[in-house]
């Protein structure tokens, strides 16, 4: 896939479950004017797609979903709930599964709409996989008992029922089916900057990835 317009700045974002790479994705997106994928939803709103339509769910199916899949299907809140991410952990180790959301994420990294600067995208496998040319390379962590807390304080607002000891679990489940995948696992490439937000504030881990990118691209 080649660029159809040059100057394009594109910035690539591995990390686990619950790291807050989301948060600081979409916070660099909206500074920089990127056209930003939360690629981790695709899968979960494969997932989503599974357990909703359990008889129609085939590859069919989901090539016609993929195709007509907008933003704002990313969006439905009903994505980020604990059952479908476990669901969307399975999904994502298939590989003909993964050739359709390749094939999207791709397209979306290298052909942003023209109102956009470029493009940021976050998941598992987007600094060697999906944008390899990057020009920006991360790796957000944080330990595990943090990224479960802040998943926890997420779902409670979807479930009340639900405990940190059930989140904690699904994390540990999540980071090793991630890490250990036969099919693009979770890593940190050699030319990707390592962010942990253990002990970081949002606004620090923002200005600190700023830094990066404004030093790069000698604003």
């Amino acid at each position: 896939m080649i660029n159809k317009r040059n100057k394009l700045i594109k910035i690539a974002i591995d990390s686990p479950a619950a790291a807050g790479a989301g948060t600081l994705a979409k916070a660099i997106s909206k500074h920089y004017n990127l056209f930003y994928l939360d690629t981790g939803k695709i899968y979960r709103f494969i997932a989503y797609l599974k357990l909703r339509f359990p008889k129609k769910w085939n590859l069919n199916f989901l090539n016609k979903k993929i195709k007509s899949l907008k933003i704002k299907d990313l969006e439905n809140k009903e994505l980020v709930s604990d059952k479908v991410g476990t669901e969307a952990s399975i999904i994502s180790k298939d590989i003909k599964i993964r050739k359709l959301v390749h094939s999207f994420q791709i397209n979306f990294a290298y052909n942003p709409p023209k109102r956009f600067d470029g493009s940021c995208l976050d998941g598992r496998d987007i600094t060697y996989n999906i944008v390899p040319d990057a020009e920006f390379k991360f790796f957000i962590t944080a330990n595990i008992k943090t990224r479960a807390l802040r998943r926890f304080k997420e779902l409670k607002n979807l479930n009340n029922e639900i405990s940190f000891a059930e989140v904690l679990k699904s994390i540990k489940k999540r980071d090793k089916s991630d890490y250990n995948r036969k099919v693009s696992p979770l890593k940190k490439t050699k030319d990707s900057v390592l962010i942990n937000t253990t002990n970081l504030s949002k606004r620090a881990c923002f200005l600190k990835i700023k830094k990066i990118i404004d030093r790069k691209l000698n604003i």
